[in-house]
């Protein structure tokens, strides 16, 4: 965490263990905190976290304390150096720490687990997929850029235990004898539907769901939970607007669910080995582009499901909220664990201001075949 990235002689990107340092900001608010404004993700948000403009630190922390005594935390970490899972791993052991406890188990750091086949042996097609031409990539100005981001909000829902229960049931009532899909890929195909009815997309559109897939249980043989990288891939479920819109949530429950599955280890060991070959030889770039401010019509959706938030404790007990900072990037969908307790999720999503009434009329609709009756007439157009 506090060396540098850079690339070796043979063009690998690499961290140089050169001690550099990690950024860590104290600042000090002389008024009480106000809870409001951790409803929801504002741009107030971003004067609690450290800027991430021009720096070359892996990680950045900022600590905010007010007079009442409140404490938050912002802190920001680079992905080429740490998934989610990692960044989790990291916070529960600097609070424990802080505690003074011992960090039980250690990071595991032997990266001979993501080491390219010699010779490669690329199974899957992978350009167009996690990778792309440079003259592919869509650049937006600045201007564009701004205007984007004028017009979206952050929005935040909360979806019940017993709500959830529901639409895991219906989304699997199609499932034969096969395992329940999970409370993940029913709430988020749930959302996909939603999503594209409130953009208004028309049917022949191709919408697709970026879903990140944690790599440790995919591999062989399974790297350990303690595992320090980043072992993400994306799986990358994808139909027609008017298909979706036309089936019942089971149909992409079930897209989302083999999409997934998809991502096996032997996906693994094929994306290993062309990113250290054929996307180096061909100078290719990733197609997930974090400068977006529009996925449109397309989802990108991350899962925090499995944090520990609950196990963060730096002295004063467990947080009374945690979640994702500002980011208004249209269609850029994140699931936390509820702060209240009850087993429930909250979900975070930027959604043009436009599509918002039609997202929240329709959000709680547990059965979305009610979208379908409601307004039949603008279904029938998509088709």
């Amino acid at each position: 965490m506090a060396g540098r990235l850079g690339k070796d002689e043979s063009g690998n990107v690499v961290i140089f263990l050169n001690d550099k340092g990690v950024r860590f900001i104290e600042a000090k608010v002389e008024s009480a905190l106000d809870h409001s404004i951790l409803l929801k993700p504002t741009p107030i948000l971003l004067s609690l976290q450290p800027s991430y403009k021009d720096v070359d630190g892996l990680i950045q922390i900022q600590i905010t304390r007010f007079i009442c005594g409140s404490m938050v935390i912002g802190l920001g970490i680079h992905h080429q150096v740490a998934d989610g899972h990692s960044a989790s791993n990291f916070l529960v052991a600097w609070s424990r720490a802080t505690r003074g406890l011992g960090v039980n188990p250690l990071p595991f750091r032997d990266h001979t687990i993501d080491i390219p086949r010699n010779p490669p042996f690329i199974k899957f097609e992978h350009e167009g997929i996690e990778f792309m031409s440079k003259r592919v990539k869509k650049e937006y100005s600045l201007d564009q850029t701004l205007q984007i981001q004028k017009n979206v909000t952050v929005e935040k829902f909360h979806f019940t235990r017993e709500f959830l229960t529901k639409l895991k049931a219906i989304a699997s009532s199609k499932n034969g004898q096969e395992r329940p899909y999970s409370t993940f890929q029913s709430l988020v195909a749930h959302l996909w539907r939603v999503m594209s009815h409130a953009r208004n997309l028309h049917g022949s559109e191709t919408t697709v769901i970026r879903i990140a897939v944690d790599g440790r249980m995919k591999i062989i043989p399974r790297a350990p939970d303690e595992y320090l990288g980043n072992l993400v891939l994306w799986a990358f479920p994808t139909t027609k607007v008017k298909d979706l819109l036309h089936e019942s949530l089971p149909y992409a429950a079930k897209l989302i669910h083999d999409a997934i599955r998809k991502v096996n280890k032997d996906y693994f060991m094929s994306f290993i080995d062309f990113a250290n070959h054929e996307a180096i030889k061909r100078d290719l770039i990733p197609t997930a582009d974090m400068n977006k401010p529009m996925l449109y019509p397309n989802l990108e959706v991350d899962s925090w499901l499995s944090f520990p938030a609950h196990d963060l404790d730096f002295g004063t007990g467990g947080p009374c909220s945690f979640m994702p900072s500002y980011y208004p990037v249209e269609g850029m969908i994140l699931l936390v664990p509820s702060s209240n307790g009850e087993g429930g999720i909250d979900v975070f999503i930027p959604l043009l201001k436009d599509n918002l009434p039609t997202f929240k009329k329709f959000c709680y609709a547990i059965n979305f075949m009610q979208v379908k009756e409601a307004h039949s007439s603008i279904i029938h157009s998509y088709l």
